[in-house]
């Protein structure tokens, strides 16, 4: 089969090298799946870098991707969910990744059933972001009635955080340009603040819980708008020693994130609000959930941009280089 495999690690050149290897084999659990299409994200520049080694070490070369949809085509003899034929979509386990590719094999616990009338490239952008949600949910403890802020809420991560929010029974604000904001109160936003004329800052407190898409300045500035004791969990900003310790690294990688994170901690002390950073895994549960949250309110991700598989160099390039209104995608074309 056809494949984009990272070669080496280099920080001055993300490009993958397309080349034939053998189908993967499955395992007991696991499921073969025909690649339809992947979406094409940060991370796998990040990758391609050499910039998450602390967090997840790579045996080179390596099939690169991480988001994918596509069919089932053969089950492991022990798999009871899925039937060959089926289309799926899974954020792939960080210790096997594979989707740039037109075939993987991903652990049936990886995968969720897809939505009806998302599309193959639809799908292909939705599970990376809706687990990042649904994580980050999970770490703040969300209860029914309570009132998030989603910073930047009119990209790709507000049109999956908004409705699954709304979902889960929060009160949701965001801020963003004004011309957003009659799409992100259709998604189910309950005020929205335009960042031009308005300062959140200014305008909030004793808000239980703010999903940071900002990092940077932003992020102490986040904090002020938290009640005592709310919880602020990240996409952008530094990764602490709770990070590694959740993410069960080794004690000397923990020691060395609690190190970097100490002045975001510190920060967060301050305040006396508690700060999360988060690196998205995979879990075919809460992505099972996501896609039957989805079929009744009908979410869309944000598309940019599509490339066929042979352009996939073209596709990181954007990612890492382009100005993006939405997901970028790789469909599984091969000539």
């Amino acid at each position: 089969m056809k494949a984009a495999q990272v070669e080496k690690y280099n920080k001055a050149n993300i490009s993958l090298k397309i080349v034939d290897v053998d189908t993967p084999s499955i395992g007991e659990k696991d499921v073969l799946i025909k690649v339809l299409a992947a979406g094409v994200n940060p991370v796998d520049n990040l990758i391609s870098r050499g910039e998450v080694k602390m967090i997840v070490s790579y045996k080179l070369p390596l099939i690169a991707g991480n988001e994918v949809v596509g069919t089932v085509e053969k089950i492991g003899s022990q798999v009871s969910n899925f039937q060959v034929g089926e289309r799926v979509f899974a954020r792939l386990p960080l210790e096997k990744i594979g989707a740039f590719a037109q075939y993987v094999s991903v652990a049936e616990d990886a995968l969720a059933r897809v939505p009806a009338y998302l599309s193959d490239v639809e799908a292909a952008a939705t599970p990376l972001t809706a687990l990042t949600v649904m994580q980050a949910y999970e770490l703040m403890r969300v209860e029914a009635g309570k009132t998030i802020f989603i910073s930047g809420g009119t990209g790709g991560v507000g049109a999956m955080a908004i409705p699954i929010a709304k979902a889960k029974g929060l009160h949701v604000i965001t801020n963003g340009s004004a011309d957003n904001e009659e799409r992100v109160k259709a998604l189910g936003a309950d005020q929205f603040i335009d960042y031009k004329t308005q300062y959140y800052a200014s305008l909030l407190s004793d808000v239980d819980y703010v999903l940071d898409t900002l990092g940077g300045a932003q992020l102490e500035k986040q904090f002020s708008v938290l009640k005592k004791g709310g919880t602020l969990v990240s996409l952008r900003g530094m990764p602490n020693g709770a990070f590694a310790k959740r993410m069960g690294l080794p004690w000397w990688k923990q020691l060395l994130f609690s190190f970097a994170g100490r002045s975001v901690d510190a920060a967060a002390a301050r305040y006396g609000v508690n700060y999360h950073f988060i690196f998205v895994q995979s879990n075919g549960q809460q992505l099972q959930e996501v896609a039957d949250i989805f079929e009744q309110v009908k979410v869309k991700p944000s598309i940019d941009a599509v490339y066929p598989f042979e352009d996939i160099n073209i596709a990181l390039d954007k990612i890492a280089n382009g100005h993006s209104k939405g997901k970028t995608v790789m469909t599984m074309e091969v000539k």
